[in-house]
């Protein structure tokens, strides 16, 4: 199955064991559609992903990435600590492919502040000839 959707919080990187190290994120899919009535409905659907095959993808994986994943689905139900029913779905993700960076990639690419502020301190030069 593949779903496409955002990034909903930075990646986290567990060990669950000496050996095995598992990339937790959520991700959310944006849906609408019309009901009978004509009215535009805004659907959101969350999914919370697990990716075992490497560690170093949580460093792109941060909120706001648009992602493309692959995977199989898989619901879960508990009941809550207030006592009442939850219902979430799981997504093991074996595929992930980027489509848009998020809050770090944004931040990589722009210009860090210190040379920001030496180029702003720069006087300009006067070579405007009137």
């Amino acid at each position: 199955m593949n779903i496409t959707g955002r990034v909903t919080a930075d990646a986290q990187v567990r060990n669950v064991s000496d050996s095995r190290t598992v990339v937790s994120f959520s991700v959310a899919i944006n849906d609408s559609y019309k009901n009978r009535a004509g009215e535009r409905i805004e659907q959101v659907t969350y999914f919370d992903c697990a990716y075992w095959l490497s560690p170093k993808v949580a460093t792109i994986l941060t909120k706001g990435t648009v992602v493309e994943l692959t995977g199989r689905v898989s619901a879960r139900a508990w009941t809550g600590k207030d006592g009442e029913a939850r219902a979430g779905l799981d997504f093991n993700t074996s595929s992930i492919k980027l489509h848009a960076g998020g809050r770090k990639a944004d931040a990589e690419r722009a210009v860090p502040i210190t040379e920001r502020a030496a180029l702003e301190a720069k006087p300009l030069e006067e070579d405007v000839p009137f």
